[in-house]
């Protein structure tokens, strides 16, 4: 994979400057730019379009909610994978509306860190497993929709975190025929993007994890 270029967003400048040189020093990464809130986000985001945006959550003068909501203006197809801690639950549901591609609990370690940024640049999703429970807990029952054979499919492989392309190998069709599947599911589900989607068909036993 070519060198990734990154932003890592976090009021915290000792876990900003380990977490850079951990992620230059044993993996294709490339920190571009260090913010210390999402005002500061958004104004290296004038400038400049990373591969991806590493994102605290809770920060002065603008959260990564807000954040979140603001740069996805700018740049509709940013990744931005969110660096959570438990208490941060709260805030799950608006940024998954918002479109983050991922979430990582920040005590995680670094193989996985690495892992949903490689996962995340080639087009995946990438959300710790113990989170993903959380926000299945909390989603409210809705009644199952009926799939066809593709969907289920599609939805299986959505699920595991491929991306269209990947997806489109493995069922032999192509990329925007597995991009078509997706758009159908969003409706069928009423789901905003794709890590609601995972969430809906997990807590209505449509796939397993």
């Amino acid at each position: 994979m070519e060198q990734v270029r990154a932003i890592i967003v976090d009021d915290h400048k000792i876990f900003r400057e380990s977490l850079t040189y951990v992620l230059e020093s044993q993996a294709s990464v490339k920190v571009i730019a260090q913010a210390n809130n999402g005002l500061e986000l958004l104004e290296i985001l004038k400038y400049t379009k990373p591969d991806i945006v590493l994102l605290d959550i809770e920060m002065p003068e603008m959260d990564g909610v807000e954040a979140t909501r603001q740069a996805l203006k700018i740049y509709p197809d940013l990744r931005i994978l969110v660096l959570s801690m438990h208490k941060d639950d709260e805030f799950y549901s608006a940024m998954i509306d918002f479109g983050v591609k991922g979430f990582i609990l920040k005590e995680s370690d670094v193989v996985e860190v690495i892992r949903a940024i490689y996962e995340i640049v080639k087009g995946s999703l990438y959300f710790s497993q113990e989170l993903l429970l959380g926000l299945i807990k909390k989603r409210k029952d809705i009644l199952p929709v009926e799939l066809t054979q593709r969907e289920q499919e599609v939805l299986s492989l959505i699920a595991k975190g491929l991306s269209n392309v990947e997806i489109g190998e493995k069922l032999f069709i192509s990329a925007r025929t597995v991009e078509k599947h997706r758009a159908e599911l969003l409706l069928k589900t009423e789901s905003k993007n794709s890590i609601s989607l995972v969430v809906y068909a997990i807590k209505n036993g449509l796939v397993t994890i």
